[in-house]
C-alpha cells in the first residue's frame, strides 16, 4: 500500500516570506528540488554547468536576459534554460516564481556572488 501524497499550495508557501532572490525548497523528486522565490530587481549573470534550470512564473512578469536577447514571461509561462547557458533574471515589479533545480545546485550556479545562498531554507 502506498501513502497518498500531500498537496502543496504555492500561494501559502509564498506567503511565508517577503525577501527577494532567496529561494525556498518546497519539495523534491528524482534528485531535483522544487523551489519558490519572490524576485524583484536584477539578479546576477550566471550559468549552471551541468544541469538545466526551469523557471515557471506564478504571478507577475519575469524577464531573463541572455547574451543574445531577452525573454519575458507572464504568469503561467515557463522556460527551461539549458545547462551552460549564461542568463540574468530580472523583474521590474515583484514576481513570484517556481524553479526546478538539481538537488544542492547553488542558486547562482558556477558564478558565486553576493546573491549566492549557501543553504536554502526548507518550507
Amino acid at each position: 500500500m502506498t501513502d497518498t501524497p500531500a498537496t502543496l499550495n504555492l500561494a501559502d508557501k509564498l506567503a511565508q516570506f517577503a525577501d527577494h532572490w532567496n529561494p525556498r525548497i518546497v519539495g523534491s523528486y528524482n534528485g531535483n528540488e522544487i523551489r519558490v522565490a519572490k524576485v524583484q530587481g536584477d539578479f546576477t549573470w550566471h550559468a549552471h554547468a551541468d544541469t538545466d534550470e526551469l523557471f515557471l512564473v506564478v504571478s507577475g512578469e519575469l524577464g531573463i536576459e541572455f547574451r543574445d536577447g531577452v525573454r519575458r514571461l507572464q504568469a503561467g509561462e515557463m522556460i527551461v534554460v539549458p545547462k551552460g547557458t549564461e542568463h540574468r533574471p530580472f523583474a521590474e515589479a515583484e514576481c513570484h516564481i517556481l524553479l526546478l533545480d538539481r538537488e544542492g545546485e547553488p542558486n547562482t550556479g558556477v558564478n558565486p556572488s553576493e546573491l549566492t545562498r549557501a543553504t536554502l531554507e526548507l518550507l
